[in-house]
C-alpha cells in the first residue's frame, strides 16, 4: 500500500537538502551495522573453530554440528552479505529466524539482557526482519545486479 499521507513539514526547512541527500544512506547504515554485528559474532566461531562451540550448542539441545555450522554461516557469511547487500533478503531472514530461536531459549529469563533475557535478540531479530522485508536498498549489490530473492 502506498503512503497516501503527505510528509510532515520540517520545523527547519533549511535542512531539506541535507535530508534529501542523506535519506538514501539511512538504509545502508542499518544494513551495515546489522551485518557487522552478525559478522563479529560469526568471527568468534571461525577464529575459535566450530568444535569450540559444540558443547555450548549441545547444552542448549542442539546436539548436531549442523547447528553450529548453520550459525557460523548465517553470522559470518550472512554478516558479510548484509554489509555489501548481496542476497540480502535471504541472509536477513535466516538471521531473523536464528534470533527467534535464541529468543525462545532465553524467554524464561525475562526481557532484560543483563539477566540473560531476550531483549538483545528481539532487537536484532526485528532489525533483521525489517531488512528481509525491505531488501538491500538503493546502495547494494542486489540493486547493482538488478535481482533479489
Amino acid at each position: 500500500m502506498a503512503d497516501t499521507q503527505a510528509e510532515p513539514r520540517l520545523l527547519f526547512p533549511q535542512l531539506r537538502s541535507f535530508y534529501d541527500c542523506a535519506q538514501p544512506w539511512a538504509w545502508v547504515i542499518i544494513r551495515v551495522v546489522c551485518g557487522w554485528n552478525l559478522l563479529i559474532h560469526g568471527w568468534g566461531k571461525v577464529s575459535r573453530g566450530p568444535q569450540a562451540f559444540a558443547k555450548a550448542f549441545a547444552d542448549m539441545g542442539f546436539d548436531s554440528m549442523v547447528w553450529v555450522w548453520g550459525a557460523l554461516a548465517i553470522e559470518f557469511v550472512g554478516g558479510i552479505a548484509l554489509i555489501v547487500g548481496l542476497f540480502t533478503r535471504f541472509f536477513a531472514a535466516a538471521a531473523a529466524i536464528e534470533m527467534a530461536i535464541i529468543m525462545a531459549l532465553y524467554w524464561s529469563n525475562g526481557f532484560g539482557w543483563l539477566s540473560r533475557g531476550y531483549e538483545y535478540v528481539l532487537l536484532w531479530g526485528a532489525v533483521c526482519l525489517a531488512i528481509a522485508l525491505r531488501g538491500g536498498g538503493p546502495y547494494s549489490l542486489d540493486r547493482a545486479f538488478g535481482k533479489e530473492l
